[in-house]
């Protein structure tokens, strides 16, 4: 057995998703029973094999139990950019880009006024099970509209968490930035299949806010390893989507997508 097979994850030689063993991969049923604190980390290895078992066609996703079918973008599986909430919570729009990059949009409603966002960017790579490779998250053009005011920024990027005063306290907040060192390229497979961490930036002001995670195009699987249950996709490529209303301290969301040419 090599190197990576041993591992569960990725060869070293790789900064990609690596495709395990097609036995086990594509049978994931011939695998022993884990204890539940392992069950993201027993389900994301097949997350990122799920084309290796059929080509280069995206293979079918188990569901997420007892999620209606409204959730699940239209024929094409492009979603478009979500609007304004109306109930308090947190909807973050991830827009894929060529080069693994995000344009990532969070609308939050608080139920009460805050006059501090507390942001954080996702954790790296080599700490999530389905990537385990160094990655380093970074937020760059970072801009902050509370209740329609332009909140003033001594710098617009973000590697690591950073609280931010309001210039008066606010219930609706906007936040717009580009995502970037979250994405790691998945090999031997197609040039644009990548894994990548997402998670709300505003998800530490308030983690118990509802949250939901919409990626507008490529979706082929996703797995929430915070979750009791890790199981976050909703229907079968390319009618693809994320659960909704996780609590937004544990909107951790590891992809699995195609990436734009």
């Amino acid at each position: 057995m090599s190197t990576a097979g041993r591992a569960g994850f990725l060869p070293a030689s790789t900064t990609g998703v690596e495709e395990p063993g097609r036995a086990d991969a594509c049978h994931p049923g011939t695998q022993s029973p884990r204890a539940r604190l392992l069950t993201a980390a027993a389900l994301l290895p097949v997350l990122v094999v799920a084309a290796g078992c059929t080509s280069d066609d995206a293979r079918p996703v188990a569901p997420s139990p007892g999620v209606a079918t409204s959730e699940l973008p239209g024929p094409g599986g492009v979603q478009p950019p979500a609007a304004d909430r109306t109930t308090p919570g947190i909807t973050l729009t991830a827009v894929p880009r060529a080069d693994g990059a995000f344009d990532v949009t969070e609308n939050v409603l608080f139920a009460e006024a805050t006059q501090i966002l507390l942001l954080q960017p996702p954790a790296a790579g080599d700490q999530l099970p389905g990537l385990m490779a160094p990655t380093m998250p970074r937020v760059t053009n970072l801009k902050v509209i509370a209740d329609d005011r332009s909140v003033p920024l001594d710098d617009a990027q973000l590697t690591g968490p950073r609280s931010v005063p309001l210039m008066a306290a606010a219930t609706r907040i906007r936040l717009t930035y580009r995502l970037t060192g979250s994405t790691v390229r998945a090999t031997p497979s197609r040039a644009t299949r990548a894994g990548a961490a997402v998670r709300p930036l505003a998800s530490s002001t308030e983690s118990t806010l509802p949250t939901d995670v919409v990626v507008t195009s490529g979706l082929l699987n996703a797995v929430c390893p915070l979750l009791d249950e890790s199981r976050c996709a909703v229907g079968n490529p390319p009618r693809l989507a994320i659960r909704r209303g996780i609590p937004a301290g544990r909107a951790l969301v590891v992809l699995q997508l195609d990436l734009p040419r």
